[in-house]
């Protein structure tokens, strides 16, 4: 700033720009600020005079086509705690200097459509809006702890690396957009954390090269909009929309902790846990996720008619132990999961959660998960009966050995399609279940078949018949000949030499037609003890 110039100056130039001119040259900071907190603040209401501000059409002219460096030097815009007046609009341009913009104060929006920048920094800055649809950064873009008033567009923006956008505040645009980021492409990792958005974040088509992070954020949606609209969003790695770790002093980020020890969080001291909460609706629809969904404590807050849709998406893993939304609902229709982590607290209940078509391949559930809690779930899924999830459920508890669930679970599903059934069918199903249980308890048909047995042995002590051919008949045994009639194919050298006459006869039929039944139930039952694995 105190070192001589070498060169030409603009014409009109004020003193402060003459200053971050030469500061340009040097590639040193150019510092404005009073040092006084009160007075540096960018989103107070006290004014800034003019021995802080600059007209940003200077700024724009030093960017596009700046001053070469000072020998030894590398030419690099750093501005901390200056006031920009005027619009700052870059559009179309390229700009081959850093920028570092720090507790700056922009009077007007800033436009950078199609602005081609190396590293953009904007720091702790007030701005009105920025503009910003199809810029390209070969390195970073960074708006941290920024206030914008009036939205933020990076519509078809393409970062070169990283995309850190943490604490910053941000209000709606007339369209009640807070951010609009469709089609938006980060080639390393999106972090959003602690973000406090008053309108939707639109990220529809967007593609994160590494993982993308919400977490201790708050999304609020304005009337008819999202919280979070992103279909078809992309994540290579992580979607993150958990709890953050901030100071309780300042508010301010602290240490996020890794993935592993969300099982029991203990914060750092002085730190404390603030959560991802989501104030309206949010759509994630066919969204791929290359290693999981984490919705750890998240908090999504519906109103009637809103939802959290996850239809179709595509992910390794979905931790969904959130908490539980009072109302709305969860749409996980045609999703495909492999791990699905969840907490019986989390899933809404009956009309609140709907996942027709959803695939997964293993459970791990946080904590106690009984399996009536798990028949709630799939009835909460299910206002009208619907096989599939029930099938999906005994087929992941049949994969992972519990064959006695999944058992319980087919049971469940035909004592829900009982109800459905006219009366006659309801009234045979009600008789199979009290029997049988519908074959899947074969314990029970084994019980009924020795009832039977007895039953039929007592009878036929009762009875001596005559024998069909008085020469060629066995010595006559009602415990043989009761169980000869009960159990089919077996034959135990009783049945076909007795002649049956009258009631007797109606007694053996019944046997044989009721030792078919159970038999069949019983082979059955052993048989998928047999095919267990």
């Amino acid at each position: 700033m105190t070192e001589p110039y070498d060169g030409d100056f603009p014409d009109g130039l004020s003193a402060a720009e003459l200053g971050m001119w030469q500061a340009f040259r040097n590639g040193s900071t150019y510092d404005l600020r009073a040092r006084d907190p009160a007075q540096d603040d960018p989103f107070a209401p006290r004014v800034w005079g003019p021995e802080r501000s600059v007209d940003g059409r200077v700024v724009a002219r030093l960017l596009l086509s700046g001053p070469p460096p000072r020998p030894g030097r590398v030419a690099a815009l750093k501005l901390r705690g200056v006031r920009i007046t005027g619009t700052l609009d870059l559009a179309g341009g390229r700009v081959a200097p850093y920028v570092e913009l720090t507790g700056c104060r922009f009077e007007s929006e800033v436009v950078l459509p199609e602005c081609h920048f190396t590293t953009l920094r904007i720091v702790g800055c007030a701005m009105p809006r920025l503009e910003a649809a199809r810029l390209r950064t070969e390195g970073d873009l960074h708006l941290p702890r920024c206030r914008v008033a009036h939205g933020i567009r990076l519509t078809d923006a393409q970062i070169g690396t990283d995309l850190l956008i943490n604490q910053i505040e941000i209000g709606p645009d007339r369209n009640g957009r807070a951010l609009a980021a469709d089609g938006l492409a980060v080639a390393q990792d999106l972090q959003a954390e602690l973000v406090e958005a008053r309108g939707e974040l639109s990220l529809r088509g967007a593609k994160v090269g590494g993982s993308l992070s919400l977490r201790g954020s708050l999304l609020r949606g304005r009337e008819g909009r999202r919280a979070l609209n992103a279909p078809q969003l992309t994540v290579e790695r992580t979607l993150y929309m958990s709890e953050a770790w901030v100071s309780i002093d300042t508010g301010n980020q602290g240490t996020t902790p890794p993935y592993g020890i969300v099982m029991a969080p203990t914060p750092a001291r002085g730190t404390r846990s603030q959560f991802f909460e989501c104030r309206g609706g949010v759509r994630l629809d066919d969204g791929r996720f290359g290693d999981a969904v984490d919705l750890h404590k998240a908090r999504f807050v519906l109103a009637r008619h809103e939802e959290l849709s996850l239809r179709r998406i595509v992910t390794p893993e979905l931790r969904f132990n959130a908490e539980r939304p009072e109302e709305g609902r969860v749409v996980l229709n045609g999703a495909r999961v492999v791990t699905l982590i969840d907490v019986s607290t989390s899933w809404p209940g009956p009309g609140g959660l709907a996942m027709g078509g959803f695939v997964y391949e293993s459970l791990v559930p946080y904590g106690h998960f009984p399996l009536s809690r798990r028949l709630e779930w799939v009835a909460a899924a299910t206002p009208e009966y619907v096989p599939e999830p029930y099938e999906r459920l005994a087929t992941v508890l049949r994969s992972c050995g519990e064959d006695a669930d999944a058992r319980e679970v087919l049971l469940a599903k035909q004592r829900r399609r009982r109800e459905t059934l006219p009366p006659a069918a309801k009234l045979w199903g009600f008789l199979q279940d009290w029997t049988v249980a519908y074959g899947y308890r074969p314990g029970r048909a084994a019980v009924w078949m020795a009832v039977l047995w007895a039953a039929g042995t007592l009878a036929f002590s009762r009875h001596v018949p005559a024998a069909i051919k008085q020469d060629e008949h066995p010595e006559w045994n009602p415990a043989l000949y009761a169980l000869d009639l009960l159990v089919p194919v077996i034959n135990l050298g009783q049945d076909g030499y007795w002649r049956m006459e009258g009631g007797w006869q109606w007694v053996a039929a019944v046997l044989v037609v009721l030792g078919w039944i159970l038999a069949t139930t019983v082979a059955a039952g052993a048989s998928r003890l047999l095919r267990r694995g």
